[in-house]
């Protein structure tokens, strides 16, 4: 089996971790801060790296700990503002928002580093998209709060998906993992000391559960992952099977918080496992291949 295919698995996987932690996480942040949960979480998370990568990491060199330090700035702003919008918005409403990285990607690429973004990529991010609007968009839909904060969180990770790809073209992206994280942890320390409303040591049975989830299979099993098969998947693709989350988010927030299911899930699940599709076919090959036979 390809490295890639493997990948595309893993990330499937990873996703499906991260869909869950979406309800997880609101429940192990309510009445507590989100700084002190992020803090522990990215902590934990470093841990358990620096431990999996202990021979990698006492080989880290500056240019990896300055690139791991480089891409936690865009990583640490979209989970915070993901997160401090799940205190505001349901959790399956939250993962749907979230899921506009898939268009604001191949925006970035464009707007700013005039990349080239294949027809094939546009029109599946569009059904993809199309797919999040019917299951997002109900009667009376409005932007709250909670959904501005994911949008720039959104945003963040579509900045912080394209940084990955950028330096996973030129670099091993693995030594930069560990720094990232320990980066990310000291942010959310920082920002932890300066929240009033910080709680060090809360008594919420769901905080610390969440935390153990959230470090584990969210934090250090998924971006691991996700930053290791962009050196075979390009960020498009990458953020496309992302759009499964919201999906998934949905279903676990069915089960642990109550939060109603409809019609417009499954519509909207379908266009998105379309746009998935789509962009892993082979038109040109497909056709160079028709035409050799002729």
């Amino acid at each position: 089996m390809e490295k890639k295919n493997v990948l595309m698995g893993l990330l499937i996987l990873g996703t499906a971790f991260w869909g869950i932690s979406f309800p997880v996480t609101k429940m192990a942040v309510n009445g507590v801060s989100q700084s002190t949960f992020l803090f522990y979480r990215f902590s934990l998370a470093t841990l358990i790296l620096a431990i999996v990568f202990f021979k990698r990491l006492k080989k880290t060199t500056r240019k990896e700990f300055v690139g791991g330090v480089l891409l936690s700035l865009p990583i640490t702003l979209a989970i915070y503002l993901t997160t401090l919008g799940l205190k505001y918005t349901p959790a399956s409403q939250c993962a749907f928002v979230a899921g506009i990285s898939v268009v604001v990607v191949p925006i970035i690429k464009l707007v700013i580093y005039k990349t080239t973004v294949s027809l094939k990529i546009w029109c599946a991010a569009l059904i993809a998209l199309l797919g999040l609007f019917i299951i997002s968009v109900k009667d009376g839909f409005s932007i709250g709060i909670g959904d501005l904060y994911t949008i720039v969180g959104a945003i963040a990770f579509a900045w912080y998906l394209i940084r990955v790809e950028k330096y996973s073209s030129t670099s091993n992206i693995i030594p930069t993992i560990v720094p990232m994280f320990l980066t990310s942890t000291v942010i959310m320390l920082c920002i932890a000391a300066l929240d009033p409303t910080a709680t060090w040591l809360p008594k919420e049975s769901q905080f610390w559960p969440g935390i153990i989830y959230c470090a584990l299979f969210s934090t250090a099993f998924m971006y691991t992952v996700s930053n290791i098969s962009q050196r075979y998947i390009s960020a498009e693709k990458v953020s496309i099977i992302y759009l499964f989350e919201p999906v998934i988010a949905a279903i676990a927030a069915f089960f642990m918080l109550n939060e109603m299911l409809g019609w417009r899930l499954l519509v909207g699940g379908l266009f998105i496992f379309a746009g998935t599709i789509i962009s892993e076919l082979k038109f040109r090959k497909r056709v160079r291949k028709e035409l050799s036979l002729k």
